[in-house]
């Protein structure tokens, strides 16, 4: 038999030394290029190694390597961290090792995310009866989601693309804000639509798509077309006016697709919910559990309004295949992967050890802290806040755009913190993202000090 207690417990030991030394861990990797190389890159093997010691060696040589974007004060883009439930859980799908694109290879992991994806929905404020599928990321969800709504487009329009494909068919105008994120283009070139397709409409001076714009975009054209809303801009944290973009795209026969990546989370809270009102009336949604809900990744969610139409776009039958019965979930219905990890358990776990009032903690809890960076920087007088702070994104300028971008590289060279730039409006700015659950205020003014010692 293996030796699978020795490796697992060298692993395990690493790990608990990893997450209790997060706290003091300088944030962003301290290592060369030249030095993961020296110690990474070795000739192919002829021979084995104890495993024991190909883990050990991994860890330590790794270790100057890794970005703690999992530590309390990681700031940068829109990544979480791992709650020790969802964690634990992700361990565990690891060990049982499910493929989960069918029923029959992993029925625990089909019930899990059946009743994960009914949890989400309640959460996200969406329909009863929506069907979910479990992707890599927002990347792929927003592409899955997209494919359903091209191919329930053009279906109305009399053309089958599943079968017939692009070639030919309709021409499908995609109507998108300017401030929308490049996963979207990129979800349309993936799927041949282009991103000729697009319709850049206006956005306001938060990033929010103007819905006048969006009026006369759809009254300046006809045929199939995709509207694409924004909950959650990645610069400035703006809503688009959802429930209002769904009247004007429903009125003109549109789908709606929503990128909720992270701004979707809002609705588990009452007291941020009316960021996203009418958001159930959408046809597709995309959104990221290791963003907010803080699980391992990878963790992408999409939704739709549609099942049918979802297992359209994305469902394979097979004759060497064994498909579910009725009521037997098999995932590969619902995502562009035939054989995948069994993502819902980890998010299973996080959703139950949080609940509901957990789960709207967090995301409060994170707004509030986003609100104290811009609080303290502000009352430095050193820096400038650009636009409001409307969720968990704070964008910040200093002086001009060479100090901007050298206060950025020497916070992240410092290693108290660490948060990337951006270009917004034209003006470098620096973006805080607050999106981990372990993120405490005491890690929010120890940044801020390290902020303006780099200044």
């Amino acid at each position: 038999m293996p030796e699978w207690k020795e490796v697992l417990d060298e692993a395990g030991r690493y790990a608990v030394r990893y997450l209790e030394g997060l706290p003091a861990r300088p944030v962003g990797s301290n290592a060369t290029l030249e030095s993961l190389r020296a110690a990474l890159d070795l000739p192919l093997p002829a021979q084995g190694t104890d495993p024991r010691e190909v883990i050990a060696e991994l860890a330590r040589h790794a270790d100057p390597g890794v970005v703690a974007s999992s530590s309390g004060r990681f700031f940068g883009f829109v990544i979480g961290g791992a709650t020790p439930a969802a964690l634990a859980a992700d361990w565990l799908t690891s060990v049982w090792d499910q493929n989960a694109g069918l029923y029959v290879l992993g029925p625990a992991a089909a019930v899990v995310e059946d009743v994960a994806a009914r949890w989400l929905a309640t959460l996200l404020g969406l329909p009863a009866g929506v069907s979910a599928g479990f992707v890599t990321g927002a990347q792929m969800a927003n592409l899955t989601g997209l494919a359903i709504g091209l191919g329930s487009v053009l279906g109305r329009a009399g053309w089958n693309v599943a079968a017939d494909g692009l070639w030919g068919a309709p021409r499908v105008r995609v109507l998108a804000g300017q401030g929308r994120h490049g996963t979207i283009d990129r979800a349309l070139r993936f799927l041949g639509a282009g991103t000729g397709s697009i319709v850049e409409v206006g956005m306001d001076d938060q990033g929010r798509m103007r819905p006048a714009e969006l009026r006369t975009a759809l009254a300046a054209g006809s045929g199939p077309a995709i509207v694409c809303a924004q909950a959650g801009n990645v610069n400035s944290g703006a809503f688009d006016p959802v429930g209002e973009i769904c009247d004007l795209a429903h009125a003109d026969g549109a789908w709606v697709h929503v990128d909720g990546a992270f701004g979707l989370w809002a609705a588990a809270s009452p007291r941020l919910r009316h960021l996203v009102a009418g958001v159930e009336r959408a046809d597709s949604w995309a959104t990221d559990a290791h963003k907010w809900l803080n699980v391992p990744y990878d963790s992408g969610l999409v939704f739709c309004a549609d099942p049918v139409a979802h297992r359209t776009a994305m469902g394979t039958r097979a004759g060497y295949l064994i498909h579910g019965a009725e009521g037997e979930r098999d995932a590969l219905d619902y995502g562009p992967e035939h054989s995948r990890r069994a993502r819902g358990f980890a998010v299973y776990a996080a959703i139950r050890a949080l609940g509901s009032d957990g789960v709207a903690d967090l995301v409060e809890r994170c707004c509030d802290l986003a609100a104290r960076f811009a609080e303290r920087l502000t009352a430095s007088g050193r820096a400038t806040i650009l636009g409001e702070v409307v969720l968990n994104q704070v964008l910040v300028r200093f002086a001009d755009d060479h100090v901007t971008r050298s206060v950025i590289e020497k916070v992240q060279r410092e290693g108290t913190c660490w948060m990337s730039g951006t270009t917004w409006r034209g003006q470098a700015a620096m973006r805080i993202s607050v999106s981990n659950w372990s993120t405490t205020p005491q890690d929010v003014d120890r940044s801020v000090a390290a902020i303006l010692r780099c200044l």
